[in-house]
């Protein structure tokens, strides 16, 4: 494996991406070569956050010296840094107002004023037109910072405002090694997670230090190869939801909770005490949105399972064309070895053409157990229903 360069801080928790840190780190420290609106762009899992974090606390700060108020930016407690990151399905245009108006305020402490777009990709073509204006004038001392999976995410009308900034995809094996780093995890399991990840750096983490969520991607790889018809396909597609439900219940429940009880307090209501009814409307409020992030979790834990059953199809075609040098799901090898010398080729392509149809299907909101249902006929009989 090869090193990869520490950068200082706060550049330090970015990792592989020492090209996109080089032009970053002169930009913040040259206004020449500061523009006031960038685009981080590249696959889940590459840092793009973390960067573009990294890059907030480097323009606020006063100079390298100023190692306090970057801290205090990286914590997300900083004055002169707005972040937007959302649980949702979209970002809204109420959010995207507020970020407009926070943008024209002057700096209170820092050099500049920072606006953090997190999930820019999830703006719709009304909230994007919001920020337009904004992001063409914006006033001297501010800086947008967008982030998304790739350009083509965003309306033309903002590529054209922002400077754009691809981040590049790690190799696995040292996606491996820093898990292993972070968690000190055996070197094995993190060479595992970070394959099954596609090198996805959070996603490597989370299998790596998870056995559960380990053994649920096995399961339901595995659950797939079985189906044979439309009962088995059936049972194995409600499976799926099943655990992908749980998954997100998992991932939310704690944080719910929690939020419910800090509003409960604000609110001087104990717990236990039964709610007035002139607050109802604010527990109600509260409870719209976590659903409303509900709902984001369970479509990012189903795309997550499509994203694994894709990996596993591309092995297949990886085999028919005599490549095992590259499995992403070597534990399967034999099983997808026998799957690639009984079908041909075109199967193949039909059941990743099947995967890539329903991830559109479930962006249109179409009931995720029917799609799943209908993918696992396709797959297992050959033909489109």
């Amino acid at each position: 494996m090869t090193a990869v360069e520490i950068a200082p801080f706060p550049w330090s928790d970015v990792w592989g991406q020492d090209a996109a840190v080089q032009t970053l780190r002169a930009a913040a420290s040259d206004p020449a070569a500061l523009s006031h609106a960038w685009l981080i762009t590249g696959p889940p899992g590459s840092g793009r956050s973390t960067l573009a974090y990294a890059f907030a606390a480097a323009l606020i700060a006063e100079g390298p010296h100023d190692e306090s108020t970057m801290r205090q930016v990286l914590a997300g407690t900083h004055p002169d840094v707005t972040a937007l990151r959302t649980d949702k399905v979209i970002i809204t245009i109420k959010e995207a107002r507020a970020l407009v108006e926070r943008s024209y305020f002057a700096p209170s402490a820092g050099r500049y004023r920072v606006i953090v777009v997190e999930d820019a990709d999830r703006m719709v073509e009304r909230t994007s037109n919001v920020l337009l204006k904004a992001l063409e004038e914006p006033p001297e001392q501010t800086v947008w910072v967008l982030c998304a999976p790739s350009e083509a995410d965003l309306l033309p009308t903002i590529r054209s405002r922002v400077r754009a900034l691809r981040l590049r995809e790690p190799e696995v094996a040292d996606v491996a090694r820093l898990i292993s780093a972070r968690t000190g995890i055996d070197v094995t399991t993190a060479e595992q997670a970070a394959r099954h990840a596609q090198r996805h750096i959070g996603m490597a983490q989370r299998l790596a230090t998870d056995d559960a969520a380990r053994r649920r991607r096995d399961e339901t790889l595995r659950s797939v190869l079985g189906v044979r018809g439309v009962g088995t396909a059936v049972e194995a597609a409600g499976a799926i939801i099943q655990a992908a439900t749980d998954d997100a219940k998992a991932l939310t429940a704690e944080r719910d909770e929690a939020e419910r009880a800090a509003l409960l307090r604000t609110v001087g209501v104990a717990e236990g005490q039964a709610v007035p009814p002139a607050l109802r409307s604010q527990i109600s409020a509260l409870e719209e949105e976590q659903k409303k992030r509900a709902t984001r979790s369970l479509r990012d834990g189903i795309d997550r399972v499509l994203t694994d059953l894709q990996s596993m199809y591309r092995d297949v075609i990886m085999l028919q064309y005599a490549r095992r040098d590259a499995l992403i799901n070597r534990e399967l090898e034999q099983e997808l070895t026998a799957l690639a010398e009984t079908w041909p080729v075109e199967r193949t392509l039909l059941a990743l053409d099947a995967i890539a149809d329903t991830r559109e299907s479930l962006e249109r909101n179409v009931a995720p157990l029917l799609a799943l249902e209908s993918l696992l006929v396709t797959v297992s009989s050959g033909r489109t229903p």
